[in-house]
């Protein structure tokens, strides 16, 4: 486990996948701390998170996300555009910010990666070095996020990567499609597929998801500068 004296920036802590990961790197023995514009309602409504250190900030805005990363050993970024909208102007923006205070704080850069990056010629089997030629625009600004990692790793960023299918959970954020799943907030006693169960679909338990985070970080000193799971 980490040593308690580690903090975590969490670029996204309101959001389906960034709430988790910071759940359990709390659980793994780190401090957290939290971007958000609005802290002290962020604080309010993700009162479930515990003990996080709420920083106010813009993710689009560089010195505010290098002012957060003072003395953090890892950035987690889990920011999404807000709607899923305007991906081209604010995914790339984002994460360019994240890769900046990363590099001058020296921390581990975490990056939840995607399956839009595949096209169809990716099957039957996909792997981490499988080819990525997405055939949707979303696809497309996802893969050159990860080239945009890719090159920063070169540049002496550590990068570690952890690609999933679609989120679900209690807390999926605003994924309006997998909260048909389960019931959002609940215990989980039952899950709903939606559509024939014929229909192939990579979907990733949130809470699974975030502890195969967790355990990779935890072992941050066997890992590469560039590593994809």
């Amino acid at each position: 486990m980490a040593n308690v004296t580690q903090t975590a920036l969490i670029i996204g802590a309101t959001g389906g996948i960034g709430s988790e990961v910071a759940l359990a790197l709390q659980a793994h023995g780190w401090r957290i701390r939290a971007l958000n514009r609005a802290p002290v309602k962020a604080a309010k409504a993700m009162a479930r998170l515990g003990p996080v250190e709420w920083v106010k900030g813009d993710a689009m805005n560089p010195a505010d996300v290098l002012a957060a990363a003072k003395g953090v050993s890892l950035v987690f970024h889990g920011a999404n555009p807000p709607g899923y909208k305007n991906w081209a102007g604010t995914a790339l923006p984002m994460l360019e910010s994240s890769i900046a205070a990363a590099k001058a704080v020296g921390a581990r850069l975490v990056f939840p990666g995607t399956v839009y990056n595949f096209g169809p010629d990716v099957f039957p089997v996909v792997s981490e070095t499988s080819p990525q030629n997405p055939h949707t625009r979303k696809g497309a600004i996802r893969v050159a996020m990860e080239n945009r990692l890719a090159d920063a790793a070169r540049d002496g960023v550590k990068v570690l990567i952890v690609r999933a299918g679609d989120f679900f959970g209690p807390h999926s954020g605003n994924n309006w499609f997998a909260q048909g799943l389960i019931k959002p907030g609940k215990p989980v006693l039952s899950v709903t597929y939606p559509g024939p169960h014929k229909v192939g679909h990579a979907w990733a338990f949130l809470p699974d998801l975030a502890e195969t985070f967790a355990r990779l970080i935890d072992r941050d000193s066997e890992l590469g500068a560039f590593e994809v799971f």
